[in-house]
């Protein structure tokens, strides 16, 4: 037999058989069965990421013909994302990460010379290898041990959506640019200013659904995926607008990004998303989660639309936020509030706190959630509307908020202390 052929043979078929029996040792929960398809699912774009890399700086290339996605063998591709995935957390589930990943490497200095001449290495391969281990092993382990024991919802809800980001405006359009044999700076480089206008209306599109993993996680404890879904009724933040943020950001997204591709297996997603959510998705929603939160549920389903959002909010529960008198430009902002006639929302002096001395604009849910400063105030944004909530939004995304609160604090609107008055 061809060895070239044997080669990528048993590149899939031997981590398939991995996978498969460490699987019936295992014989994983419904939880832990979540936790490894997401450590496979991470591995899709980030071996891509991995290869290209690998091109661009000569540490290895791949010499094959059929069966290619973008010059990466397919039976390698996949047969590397179920070993560095599903098969090593299956095998090494409580090993300390650091054996893992030098076990993955020792596997690899052994494997990678060996699979010559599919694989040719180039003489900085094992700089490389550092990479990969730390782009696609570690992630993945994470993902899996942090889905699997319910810790780090942050962290893991950040690598879920790194993930479904990566597969969706990476994988699917490097499928797509292969079977038209464009590559990915080809395709950007045909129009910059189109390009450009073309992401920063992805971007757009995007930020409702980034918003809602985020309020999943700051007020409903849970992530989007359904073993690990919020343990709180959700009805804050964009779901006071509309009941389906995520589905519509992924539809959106994905329409806005197929479409300069000129192909609809990009756009055809999001319409498949889009029938899907509003038909058997919706049914099963309404009868899974009126069975956990009940009336609180239906009085949210009666008040906010699944697909198109409200102008003004629906407000579950009222909230407060807290602005100092003392402070001039601090009751400015409390006034401007004020005039926009914010639904939900009471506007109360910091000086009157019930409990504590206060150093930033606070914002307070009825839940007892709290947030400050820049967070606080966007938070009182989306009491407003539509418009002003959808700017909000984008201010509270986990990389810009931070960077916000710095410039503001750097422009003197740092935290001051507000003495409680009894």
């Amino acid at each position: 037999m061809n060895r070239a052929l044997l080669i990528r043979a048993a590149g899939l078929y031997l981590p398939i058989a991995i996978t498969t029996a460490l699987w019936l040792w295992r014989r994983p929960g419904l939880r832990d069965r979540g936790a490894l398809l997401l450590s496979a699912a991470w591995n899709l774009p980030a071996l891509l990421v991995l290869h290209a890399l690998a091109r661009q700086w000569g540490w290895w290339r791949f010499e094959a013909e059929g069966g290619l996605l973008l010059g990466f063998p397919v039976d390698l591709y996949l047969g590397w994302a179920l070993l560095w995935g599903p098969a090593s957390a299956l095998a090494f589930p409580s090993f300390p990460l650091i054996g893992v990943l030098a076990l993955g490497a020792l596997l690899d200095l052994v494997a990678m010379p060996s699979m010559k001449p599919v694989v040719l290495l180039g003489p900085r391969w094992l700089l490389g290898e550092a990479v990969g281990l730390l782009l696609v092993l570690l992630p993945a382990q994470l993902l899996a041990r942090w889905t699997r024991e319910d810790r780090h919802l942050a962290a893991r809800a950040s690598l879920q959506v790194a993930l479904f980001a990566g597969i969706f405006l990476g994988v699917l359009p490097a499928i797509v640019l292969g079977h038209t044999g464009m590559s990915f700076s080809a395709f950007l480089g045909k129009s910059q200013p189109r390009t450009g206008l073309w992401l920063q209306l992805t971007a757009i599109a995007a930020v409702p659904g980034l918003s809602a993993v985020q309020e999943f996680c700051r007020r409903g404890l849970g992530t989007p995926l359904p073993y690990d879904s919020p343990r709180k009724l959700v009805t804050s933040g964009v779901y006071a607008y509309v009941g389906n943020p995520m589905q519509a950001s992924m539809t959106l997204v994905l329409v806005i990004f197929g479409l300069p591709l000129g192909r609809m297996w990009i756009v055809a997603p999001g319409l498949v998303s889009f029938a899907y959510g509003a038909g058997l998705a919706a049914w099963h929603e309404d009868r899974e989660v009126a069975s956990r939160f009940g009336q609180p549920w239906n009085i949210y389903r009666h008040n906010v639309r699944r697909w198109l959002p409200r102008w003004r909010p629906f407000i579950a529960s009222p909230a407060r936020i807290f602005v100092a008198q003392s402070c001039g430009p601090c009751s400015e902002i409390g006034a401007w509030l004020l005039r926009r006639s914010p639904v939900g929302l009471e506007i109360l002096p910091a000086e009157h706190h019930p409990s504590r001395d206060l150093t930033r604009l606070t914002y307070e849910a009825a839940d007892g959630a709290a947030d400050e400063g820049v967070a606080a105030f966007a938070r009182a944004l989306e009491h407003i509307h539509l418009g002003w909530a959808f700017l909000g939004w984008t201010m509270r995304l986990p990389i810009l908020r931070p960077v916000l609160q710095i410039v503001l604090d750097a422009s003197g609107g740092g935290p001051k202390l507000v003495r409680r008055q009894a």
